[in-house]
């Protein structure tokens, strides 16, 4: 389970982290927060590709559906099968058992364009005010 502070977030609040040569993706502990119960996630196919900033999955809660996109590109190496069983993983343990995917990254300094956690707390500050 990374830390917080070990990923990269985007301003969709999708999580990055590098472990070796794969890039595990998430959404934050705030996105699960917004989104409330999740009920489903569909999640892209193993060996297909995915690309920074582009949508490659959906997450559907009792609020509503929403989008969600890839922090990094490259070929999707794994998915997180216990998604399929238990939905709400995502809301439970954001960065940990409700993990989305793995990506071997085609090229890991893209992540080196997202926010880091301290530039993410701010973000999500400001986002939060009325």
């Amino acid at each position: 389970m990374p830390r917080p502070e070990a990923c990269r977030y985007m301003k969709s609040h999708e999580w990055v982290s590098l472990e070796g040569g794969t890039a595990v993706v998430g959404v934050s502990d705030f996105a699960q927060g917004e989104m409330t119960d999740v009920v489903y996630v569909d999640l892209p196919k193993v060996g297909g590709k995915v690309k920074l900033g582009l949508a490659c999955g959906v997450v559907e809660s009792v609020k509503a559906a929403f989008d969600f996109y890839s922090p990094v590109s490259g070929e999707v190496v794994a998915v997180n099968e216990g998604l399929a069983k238990d939905p709400a993983l995502v809301n439970r343990s954001p960065l940990g058992d409700g993990w989305f995917f793995k990506v071997k990254p085609a090229d890991p300094k893209e992540t080196e364009s997202l926010m880091d956690w301290g530039k993410y707390q701010d973000f999500v500050k400001a986002a939060a005010r009325p």
